[in-house]
């Protein structure tokens, strides 16, 4: 007989993954999903890179959700953790604090800007909100007004287009940790992925992000919906993305009990159930519905949102 915690944990990551795979597509567009990840010992080194590609694809959705045992969690965790990080360290990590400021504030939102002395890659990406242009913008944070706070749900960094989206906390936690990032646009590799772009516009009233891609074209990333369960953003491109991934999502995984993503389930094309696998054992597959998450509590960002990549279209436009 299986033991009761062995028990109650199966049955929470069972629900848990439920819940998230009720919310498969059963039509639309498949795409190639691979996985390019590697192995390392360091906790603070992003080894999973999950790949998705398609030369038809102008629409998709991405979905940050609190992970499966979020009801139960009580102690968060979210400092580095430098074990067996040979060639990096809290010390060289350390970077003077950046220059703050306030780009745009309302009664429900607050967007600010971070510049710092220095990046890891040059950049001359320009930042506009509204009709203000700012440059030198190195990562952008989107605050949600709640009662007397103001919640951080969204962080890009324009110089090489990395993104994190979490949820609003749930009523028992006063704060979240990101987990993984991901990439829209042409997926290039410099030294690690990255997405090349021009500028990345903001409408606070649409709610809505316009990319310019150095590629050429442009991406719209609005955000569908913010609660206390999930994120939803609609993305579209004005034209498929050929050649390249038109998306990327970057984690890391060292253990079960030391990740951020530790688990992929996908539903492949036409399939009538979900496979699911140790995110470092997957390889590839054709799918409409991809979920990256964790069934157990980690030790590192523990309450980390999962991450869901769905509703593929070749028409830009809302999802249904």
């Amino acid at each position: 007989m299986m033991p009761p915690f062995l028990s109650r944990l199966f049955a929470l990551g069972f629900l848990g993954l439920a819940s998230t795979a009720t919310a498969a597509t059963l039509d639309g567009l498949a795409v190639d999903v691979t996985n390019t990840s590697e192995p390392v010992l360091c906790a603070e080194k992003d080894n999973v890179a999950i790949n998705f590609a398609s030369p038809e694809v102008k629409h998709f959705q991405i979905e940050a959700v609190h992970p499966a045992y979020m009801g139960s969690l009580r102690q968060d965790r979210w400092e580095p953790d430098w074990t067996a990080c040979e060639d990096i360290s809290e010390e060289t990590s350390a970077k003077p604090h950046p220059t703050m400021s306030t780009l745009y504030e309302d009664a429900d939102l607050r967007i600010m800007g971070l510049s710092f002395t220095e990046f890891w890659r040059p950049s001359n990406v320009t930042v506009t909100i509204g009709d203000k242009v700012t440059p030198n913008i190195h990562l952008l944070q989107l605050l949600k007004k709640r009662g007397d706070k103001a919640v951080e749900v969204l962080v890009i960094y324009p110089g090489d287009g990395y993104w994190r989206i979490k949820p609003l906390p749930p009523e028992h936690l006063d704060w979240t940790s990101y987990g993984s990032s991901f990439l829209v646009g042409p997926v290039e590799f410099d030294q690690r992925p990255v997405v090349n772009l021009k500028d990345v516009a903001f409408d606070p009233k649409a709610m809505a992000f316009t990319l310019t891609l150095a590629k050429g074209g442009k991406a719209s990333v609005a955000v569908k919906a913010l609660n206390e369960e999930r994120m939803t953003l609609d993305v579209s491109f004005d034209q498929a993305v050929s050649g390249l991934p038109f998306a990327g999502l970057r984690s890391m995984y060292v253990t079960e009990f030391n990740a951020d993503v530790a688990r992929i389930a996908v539903r492949e094309e036409k399939a009538r159930s979900w496979r699911e696998e140790p995110i470092m054992d997957f390889q590839s597959a054709k799918v409409t519905d991809a979920w990256m998450g964790r069934l157990v509590p980690s030790r590192h960002n523990t309450s980390a949102p999962d991450m869901m990549f769905n509703r593929f279209r070749a028409q830009p436009g809302a999802s249904r």
